[in-house]
């Protein structure tokens, strides 16, 4: 790969030019918030966008269906960190050198890059986590891989990787990220489960949702008590005793529940 790399034809270079020459003509603030947003910006951008969605899952649906995307979200993170460990002995063995190594006209922005290039760990995590958040809900999801696709853009813009490095990264992060989602589910399911019916319950299920859900047992004749809104909403131990990933998914925005 790295000899390919080498050829001016080859269009993985050529767009590397292309890009990452954006940069001699563009002003040189530019320059520098595309290199904040490439190492801090997008990587805080994601972090904003799984608590954002952590908000909206957890007054949405049944206690099943925060139960079921809480589980997601905390899978989309792990899914991040096991991506990035399967790009360790990818590395190794394509053993690329990044592009500044064989062509000395980049404009490189960042330095301290001196490991191999392929694949990029950065698109791999951002990937990973947008993936992830898809399987959770579609429209914090879209907005993750929007902001992986950034993010590997800059990675060229800045000169520490070729296009192709981009996109393995991406591969990468989305194939870890689905294919070991059933396998995550199983086991963190249960955990959410548990967190739900315990004094943390909150973080599964807000008191507000706990509270209309009270509301529509009390028109129903029934009647919930106790200050604790996911205690309210009735006995959670039964509700999510046998949670699965092949629950029925009632909305359309919430693809865990």
């Amino acid at each position: 790969m790295a000899v390919l790399a080498l050829d001016g034809s080859n269009p993985d270079v050529s767009l590397l030019y292309d890009i990452n020459g954006l940069a001699h003509s563009a002003p040189s603030w530019f320059d520098r918030a595309v290199e904040f947003l490439g190492q801090y910006g997008i990587t805080l951008a994601l972090v904003v966008t799984v608590l954002a969605c952590w908000l909206a899952v957890r007054r949405r649906g049944s206690v099943r269906d925060s139960v079921s995307a809480v589980a997601g979200l905390i899978w989309a993170p792990l899914a991040a960190g096991a991506a990035l460990l399967v790009n360790v002995p990818v590395r190794r063995f394509v053993a690329r050198p990044r592009p500044s190594v064989d062509h000395k006209d980049l404009d490189v922005l960042v330095s301290g890059h001196h490991g191999f290039a392929f694949v990029s760990s950065q698109a791999t995590l951002a990937m990973a986590i947008g993936v992830g958040l898809f399987v959770v809900h579609r429209t914090y999801g879209l907005a993750a891989i929007g902001l992986a696709v950034v993010e590997g853009f800059t990675q060229v813009y800045v000169g520490v990787h070729y296009p192709t490095d981009v996109i393995g990264g991406f591969a990468l992060g989305t194939a870890v990220a689905l294919l070991l989602t059933p396998v995550a589910m199983a086991l963190l399911t249960p955990l959410a489960s548990a967190l739900a019916a315990s004094r943390a319950g909150r973080l599964v299920r807000s008191r507000r949702s706990g509270a209309l859900e009270t509301a529509g047992t009390a028109d129903g004749g029934e009647e919930g008590d106790g200050e604790d809104g996911l205690r309210e909403a009735g006995p959670l131990p039964a509700d999510t005793r046998e949670l699965g990933v092949g629950d029925p998914r009632p909305d359309d925005t919430n693809l865990a529940a």
